[in-house]
């Protein structure tokens, strides 16, 4: 009995051998294969919607070159996952939740501060980005992003594009005797046709500078007061919108909008009837940068990306395809480049870069209790309920109609009394 119980033991180990050893072998070749060149890499890229030349209309697609490039150099297939956001504060919501994780953000200054202090940024190795030296002097050291360990860049981020909000408006709607202020933004006579920002940042920041207040104020009367302006400005706008302007702007359903100065060029392109101008009062001067989540699982190969998109070739083409002003001086020393601004419009090299005569500011990472303050003023404006005139009639007609039927049943009792 004993040796039978043996023999079936011995038995079940072969046959469990036998099944397990093509799965061993399997993963050995698999393992084998990930050292190798076989494995493609997923690189997760966030950036601005049309942010990125694309390939579109004969233009060069960044981010295939980029994998090509990255293949013929080190051998290793890699694979960009290209997404896109409509504002900072929904690319910070996706990276402070920690429910995804991306190898290459661009998010604003302020944002990258916000980022930095909250420890979700990964210090960047130079070693890896040689072409930072394409970067123009005045935009490292950066106020959001200082340089504490003396190598004379930004520890965090790599500038990318760069620009300024203005006020967009139709000249076949808009008289020309009223543009030059913010106060457009407010003017009555085109209620109906004003986009503001869907961000809570941009959108104050536009009542701020109108009110001659700081964008970076600590003082919450300045914040409110604010408020008090876009709740004015609410009754007499079409609507708050972010990346739904093109459509809008183009195709003539709205007249004024404030937005960003390369995203007008963009659409001056589909409707030559769009003009631009910088408010008198001041406005926001960006910069968009590159920087590394501390998250990221591919940090190498995510400098590496940085390090490309800062080479001539790519460099160019996204300063070409966003029309936003470029930090990089191989895209200011291109002819080409310039002479292709010059096509899109006469004055768009002079709008994009000769802006000295403009009072700007930039927005500051805000504590932790303002920032608090802010979505909760934020929340409060888009809650706001405004009634318009034509619900006022409605339901002065509704109100008419239980009068006139209260009024009736009262007769018809009196005289049922009587009969």
């Amino acid at each position: 009995m004993k040796r039978f119980n043996f023999t079936k033991r011995i038995f079940s180990l072969v046959l469990a051998i036998f099944c397990v050893l093509p799965s061993l072998l399997l993963g050995l070749s698999g393992c084998g294969e990930a050292l190798g060149s076989g494995e493609t890499v997923t690189l997760y890229v966030y950036n601005w919607g049309e942010y990125m030349s694309d390939g579109s209309e004969g233009c060069l697609d960044a981010n295939a070159a980029f994998e090509e490039w990255y293949f013929d150099t080190y051998g290793q297939k890699v694979k960009v996952n290209y997404s896109t956001f409509s504002s900072n504060e929904s690319l910070y919501a996706k990276l402070s939740s920690g429910s995804v994780s991306y190898d290459v953000v661009v998010p604003s200054d302020y944002m990258i501060e916000r980022l930095i202090a909250e420890g979700l940024l990964a210090p960047l190795n130079y070693d890896n980005i040689s072409n930072i030296q394409n970067i123009l002097p005045e935009f490292q050291n950066a106020d959001y992003d200082p340089d504490k360990d003396g190598d004379g860049y930004n520890d965090y981020s790599v500038p990318y594009l760069y620009g300024m909000i203005g006020i967009i408006y139709n000249t076949t709607m808009v008289d020309e005797a009223d543009i030059g202020s913010w106060e457009l933004m407010w003017n009555e006579t085109y209620a109906g046709n004003i986009l503001q920002f869907n961000n809570s940042r941009d959108a104050f920041g536009t009542a701020q500078y109108y009110l001659g207040l700081d964008v970076n104020s600590d003082d919450e009367d300045d914040w409110r007061a604010a408020l008090d302006k876009l709740k004015a400005q609410k009754p007499i706008l079409q609507g708050y919108v972010m990346d739904e302007i093109y459509n809008k702007m183009e195709n003539g359903s709205a007249g004024i909008a404030a937005y960003y100065a390369g995203d007008y060029l963009a659409m001056y392109e589909n409707n030559p009837d769009l003009e631009f101008f910088y408010p008198k009062e001041g406005t926001n001067l960006y910069v968009d940068a590159m920087c590394i989540p501390k998250s990221s699982k591919n940090k190498e190969i995510a400098e590496a990306y940085i390090d490309f998109m800062l080479t001539e070739t790519p460099a160019v083409a996204n300063a070409e395809y966003t029309y936003y002003a470029s930090p990089n001086r191989v895209v200011l020393e291109n002819e080409e480049y310039i002479e292709y601004m010059g096509e899109i419009k006469d004055d768009a090299y002079e709008k994009m870069y000769n802006t000295d005569s403009v009072m700007t500011s930039s927005y500051e990472n805000l504590s932790g209790d303002k920032l608090l303050l802010i979505n909760e003023l934020w929340e409060e404006l888009k809650s706001d309920v405004t009634v318009s005139a034509g619900i006022y009639v409605i339901c002065g007609v509704i109100v008419g109609i239980v009068a006139v039927c209260a009024v009736y049943l009262m007769i018809r009792k009196q005289r049922r009394r009587i009969d």
